[in-house]
């Protein structure tokens, strides 16, 4: 497993600080607990480097940014609704239920790795403008060893300081119009053989380009590792 970098470990401290770290959901038949160490896992630390020197990104028109009331945004980000969408892997049937929407099959997922080391890399949510915090997910599946699992999996308790989990530091974040950063953050809820894992993905703007050369690289959309429990 990947050693988190030193020159990251304050800015990971900014997206880790809220996570939960007690306090977990009761599954209705199987036997629960919390998984290793959350900085020993993938995702608890950006895949590359937030860069808060070198090119910035293009300046707009003055006169469009002062009409527009663009601001530093309040800090530490938070939000109020979010997007929600959840994926299985290595199961026999998967089924998860969220504010009313179905997620999963009841056909076998294939493994995770089936679909390469970035299958999470342009994972978003699908179901959107969830206002915090609806009833706990209902998640019914079946691992590969063929065993049967319930659960529920409370986003709300997760989340309930409402703070978005980020890498980016308090300075590299760019001004917006009014201050509010428009894009929802997503939850995403990860089934993988007797696994659950909750991550954030959100939408933070930068002041420098992300992808030098770029012009449309000025944001962040980092998935965040926030919660694991095993089965």
């Amino acid at each position: 497993m990947r050693r988190l970098p030193m020159q990251m470990a304050a800015v990971t401290s900014l997206a880790l600080s809220a996570c939960a770290t007690s306090g977990s959901a009761e599954p209705a038949t199987t036997q629960i607990q919390e998984s290793a160490p959350m900085e020993h896992a993938r995702y608890t630390y950006p895949e590359t480097p937030v860069l808060t020197s070198g090119e910035l990104a293009p300046a707009g028109d003055p006169a469009k940014a002062a009409a527009m009331n663009e601001k530093a945004p309040a800090w530490p980000l938070r939000f109020d609704k979010h997007t929600f969408s959840a994926r299985c892997f290595d199961t026999v049937s998967c089924n998860v239920v969220y504010d009313g929407v179905h997620h999963g099959s009841d056909k076998p997922a294939p493994s995770g790795a089936s679909y390469g080391p970035d299958h999470l890399k342009d994972w978003n949510g699908g179901h959107g403008g969830i206002r915090n915090f609806p009833p706990p997910a209902k998640v019914a599946w079946t691992s590969k060893d063929g065993s049967s699992h319930e659960a529920e999996i409370d986003i709300g308790q997760i989340f309930a300081d409402e703070l978005v989990r980020h890498y980016v530091p308090r300075e590299e974040v760019a001004e917006v119009p009014n201050g509010q950063i428009s894009v929802n953050p997503a939850i995403l809820l990860e089934v993988d053989d007797r696994t659950l894992r909750v991550y954030m993905k959100a939408f933070v703007p930068t002041r420098h380009l992300q992808m030098p050369g770029n012009p449309l690289s000025a944001v962040r959309r980092d998935p965040v590792l926030v919660k694991t429990y095993t089965y």
